[in-house]
Order: C-alpha cells, then sequence, then structure tokens
C-alpha cells in the first residue's frame, strides 16, 4: 500500500518529467538522479496500472490517458501550491473572523469603545464579541478568546495577562455626607452595601489592613445584582456603597461623581486575562488583538482613578 506521500511524490516528480521535456531535464531541477527520477515514474505506472509515457531513445511522449492524469495532476499540484501560499499569508496578517468572549461590563466600557481603532489598524478583520458573565468553553462554543477577571483554574488554556484589576468602596460625595464616611472596613457594617452577585463571597469583603492584617467584614446586604454596571447606576443614584473594579468606576472617581473610602485598605486585586486554547502556532488574529488590548491597557491601567 503506497502513502499519501509517496503518491503525491510520484505524481510530482512525474508532472515535472512532463514540463521539462525529458528525464535527464527532471533529474538536474528536482536535483535527483535520472535512475530515481524513472524509478518513481515507473512506480506511479504501476501503480495506476497504465502506461503515461512512451518512452523512445530520442524523446517522450504522453499516452492519451497520461495526457488526461498529466492535466488534472498538474491542476492538483498548482491547487496544492495556492492552498500553501494561502496558510502563509493568513499567518502573516491577521484576517477573516475573529470571536471574543467578555464579561459583560468590562467589554461595554473598555473592549467596545476600541474595536473601532482595532479594526482600523486590521481591515480585514471582522469581530464577533459576545458578552456574558459566564465562563464559556472555547472549543465547545468556537470562541478563538475570551476575557477572564480573577484567578485562574489550572487548565489546557494558554493565558496571557493583560493588566491588573483593582477594586474599590465608593459612593457618592452626598451619600456620605448623609451617612459619614467610614474610617476602617468594620463602619461598613453601618452602610447600604450595594453587592455584585458573581463575586467569591458577596457579603463578606475583605482587605487588607495597613499592618499587612487581613480584615473580613460581613455586610447585610442591601442591594445584590449581577451586573457591575447596573450596580454603579445605583451607587450615582445615591442608594449606597459598592467594592466593585477600578475599570468600572474610575472614570467617576475622577470626576468627582464618586469618592473612593477606606483608600489606605487594600481591597481585593486581581488580574485581567486573554485566554485562548492552546495551539502551536498562534494564529495572527488572536496574536494582534492580544498584543493591542496590552498596549491600550498597560499597567497601570489608563482607568485608574
Amino acid at each position: 500500500m503506497w502513502s499519501t506521500i509517496d503518491a503525491l511524490n510520484d505524481v510530482a516528480v512525474f508532472v515535472q518529467v512532463v514540463n521539462s521535456g525529458s528525464f535527464t531535464a527532471a533529474a538536474d531541477k528536482l536535483d535527483l538522479s535520472k535512475s530515481v527520477v524513472s524509478k518513481y515514474v515507473t512506480r506511479l505506472e504501476d501503480r495506476l496500472g497504465a502506461r503515461l509515457l512512451n518512452r523512445t531513445t530520442r524523446r517522450l511522449s504522453l499516452t492519451e490517458v497520461g495526457r488526461a492524469f498529466f492535466e488534472r495532476s498538474q491542476r492538483g499540484l498548482l491547487e496544492i501550491e495556492e492552498a500553501e501560499a494561502e496558510v502563509s499569508r493568513l499567518q502573516g496578517t491577521p484576517r477573516g473572523e475573529l470571536r471574543i468572549s467578555s464579561p459583560m461590563s468590562f467589554g461595554i466600557l473598555h473592549i467596545a469603545p476600541k474595536l473601532s481603532a482595532f479594526q482600523l489598524r486590521y481591515p480585514e478583520l471582522t469581530v464577533d464579541m459576545v458578552l456574558d458573565d459566564r465562563k464559556v468553553d472555547l472549543v465547545e462554543e468556537g470562541f478563538d478568546l475570551a476575557i477572564r477577571i480573577g484567578d485562574l483554574p489550572d487548565s489546557s488554556l494558554v493565558a496571557r495577562r493583560l493588566g491588573p484589576c483593582r477594586h474599590v468602596v465608593c459612593g457618592t460625595p452626598d451619600y456620605f455626607a448623609r451617612r459619614g464616611v467610614p474610617q476602617t472596613p468594620e463602619d461598613l457594617a453601618r452602610h447600604a452595601a450595594l453587592v455584585f452577585r458573581y463575586h467569591d463571597s458577596p457579603d463578606e469583603w475583605r482587605f487588607t489592613a495597613p499592618d499587612g492584617g487581613l480584615v473580613r467584614v460581613s455586610l447585610a446586604h442591601r442591594l445584590r445584582m449581577n451586573n457591575s454596571l447596573a450596580l454603579r447606576e445605583a451607587v450615582l443614584q445615591g442608594a449606597g456603597v459598592m467594592l466593585t473594579p477600578t475599570f468600572v468606576v474610575g472614570a467617576d472617581i475622577r470626576a468627582g461623581r464618586l469618592k473612593a473610602v477606606l483608600t489606605d485598605y487594600a481591597a481585593m486585586e486581581i488580574s485581567i486575562y486573554a485566554v485562548y486554547p492552546q495551539r502551536k502556532h498562534l494564529s495572527p488574529k488572536i496574536r494582534a488583538f492580544v498584543e493591542f488590548m496590552t498596549e491600550q491597557i498597560q499597567d497601570p491601567p489608563y482607568w485608574e482613578p
């Protein structure tokens, strides 16, 4: 039984013999001996059970079946060359569709506004972004990459850190004027807490004190939601305080709409990652997006208050 590689080699040598006009000329172009070239063609004829070439001491000519086989074979080899060129072209320039999964708040605030600049840089790319706070299965659901925020479990996925994700406690200046500014995390027990449902422990906020000790505060929450942007709107209306990433409220704090408190106590700091299935050769579109977002976010991130 002949392997596919053997068959392709035999066909390629046969096509070269016909195009060169002789075994000797084909052997020179292929850097093989004339006897090896003849062996390839003979093996091909034996496998097909048909004579492809009429051989004389002075010239070669195709048989009727040989001409039909040559024309089809030459087209096939050209298709293979074009396929290789296409792979090389695709590996060089980001193009095609890039499917991204992103947490809703981060995607709305910090990916969607940058996609125009990304696509101006890579005009042959289209983007399909799905905003969802659940952790999608990249392979099963056909995503090229996902944005993940938090500690990553061990998996077969490759993770590239895009930047830090720092958290702050904040509320409106009017709210703190009415309820007082908490001086220690324990003071939060007297405040209206608005909590994010998907935190590991939404009703317990954890802080690192100035002396390095861990402080845990249990909260009787006033409002619980599964979306940080919705919580932000409630906080902006003076409903209470929230512990949230700076990428959600950094602009509000800089503008004075919100006030960060307990800044001497470090709230949770995790990281933002781009994750994608492990591949031997990373596609240009994934590499382009990861490098673009790393360049945009920087460290410290642009959204820090």
